[in-house]
């Protein structure tokens, strides 16, 4: 199984994060982490920040010469910033210049404060802030090289942005990355794009913040992959699970699960037909998707589908919403912090980084191999063991 910790402030000197799990010999290099960071940094309705906070990342263990060792892998996310806030973020014994005591509304600030025992929102911001899901995405980079070795691929696109939304039967393929990266809201649908630009706009005016959906889809992933036999080895938790540790998201749709609970059985389910062609899932097809490429707990070889829906960011360039000062106890409003309109065109990225991570877990659980050649064969064996008739297969 794939493990990963993640450890570093928002304004620290660096992000770090440790994977463990990774077979050795998968190719890997600090520019296609690189390049996955720069893609969570797109979107229309992002902040300056994302122009000065350029992400700088060293491998500090576990890859030797472009390939992984076996051992951990360990990253580091540099702060460029870090000489603005070393003072402010010294681990060194002192005192903070200020104390934040007015909480946001819709942030960790006040339980944060209460649960820890602190009298600074700081203490809590600096690691519930988003600028953690950067570690993950690099993680996510790593997972994703692995999960190439089998031919899957992991999209993902915005369908929604306030009131503004992209027909859900609109998919993007597994070619089609370079496409909705091009969009400024990461929308694949071109008649969309510019309803969630004006939404942004409007909403940028007001000094406010919109909340929104990103749409994960998995393409080549084989049938099998998690299990019916327990809860937590049911990979429709395992996805939900990781999708909803995302900051700020607030539910996670697998397939047509709403709208499936206001359909008959008759016509929310999905036909199964023969498909000689269809190796991944042993010959046989779906005939629709409505399950979201999962049943039973299980892959079934059809697309896996997730759709990810982020609240409207607590932190506003106006901000209006009533707090109460932790230190007078007088009522006031929340205080600003450094923020974007909407992060949506990113969560997507970050959310291809959790099915990432979540789907190569699974496969070095279903496949082993201490190495990538290892893990490859047992893969093909598998496949191929797929193809069988059942009466075979039992021989």
């Amino acid at each position: 199984m794939l493990r990963f910790l993640t450890a570093g402030e928002s304004h620290g000197p660096s992000l770090t994060v440790i994977v463990e799990g990774l077979p050795a010999g998968l190719p890997i290099t600090v520019e296609e982490i690189a390049d996955e960071l720069a893609r969570r940094r797109l979107g229309y309705g992002r902040g300056p920040r994302m122009r000065f906070e350029r992400d700088e990342v060293r491998i500090t263990g576990g890859v030797r010469h472009g390939r992984t060792l076996g051992s951990p892998v360990s990253i580091e996310i540099l702060n460029t910033e870090w000489p603005k806030w070393e003072k402010e973020m010294s681990a060194a014994p002192g005192e903070p210049s200020e104390k934040l005591t007015a909480p946001r509304p819709g942030h960790a600030d006040l339980v944060g404060m209460q649960k820890y025992g602190f009298d600074d929102a700081r203490d809590v911001l600096e690691r519930a802030s988003a600028r953690e899901t950067t570690a993950r995405v690099a993680a996510g980079a790593l997972a994703k090289a692995l999960l190439s070795e089998l031919g899957i691929a992991i999209v993902s696109h915005v369908v929604r942005i306030g009131a503004a939304t992209a027909p859900t039967e609109v998919k993007p393929g597994p070619d089609d990355r370079d496409t909705v990266d091009a969009s400024d809201v990461r929308c694949f649908d071109s008649a969309s794009e510019a309803d969630m630009i004006a939404e942004i706009k409007s909403a940028a005016k007001d000094g406010d913040s919109l909340g929104g959906v990103a749409e994960v889809i998995a393409y080549g992933v084989p049938a099998g992959l998690g299990s019916h036999v327990h809860w937590d080895r049911k990979m429709d938790g395992l996805l939900a699970g990781a999708l909803m540790s995302i900051q700020a998201v607030k539910a996670v749709e697998i397939g047509d699960g709403v709208a499936q609970a206001a359909q008959r059985g008759s016509v929310a389910h999905d036909a199964i037909a023969r498909d000689a062609a269809a190796q991944g899932s042993g010959g046989y097809v779906r005939r629709t998707d409505h399950a979201g490429g999962l049943e039973g707990g299980m892959t079934s070889g059809a697309p896996l589908i997730a759709r990810v829906s982020m609240k409207p960011l607590a932190t506003l360039n106006r901000p209006v919403l009533e707090t109460v000062d932790v230190a007078t106890g007088e009522s006031t409003v929340s205080f600003k912090e450094r923020t974007d309109v909407t992060a949506v065109p990113a969560l997507g990225v970050i959310a291809e980084a959790m099915t990432a991570i979540v789907l190569a877990s699974e496969a070095l659980r279903k496949f082993g191999g201490d190495s990538v050649a290892e893990f490859r064969r047992n893969a093909t064996a598998y496949l191929e063991h797929l193809g069988e008739t059942p009466s075979r297969a039992r021989s």
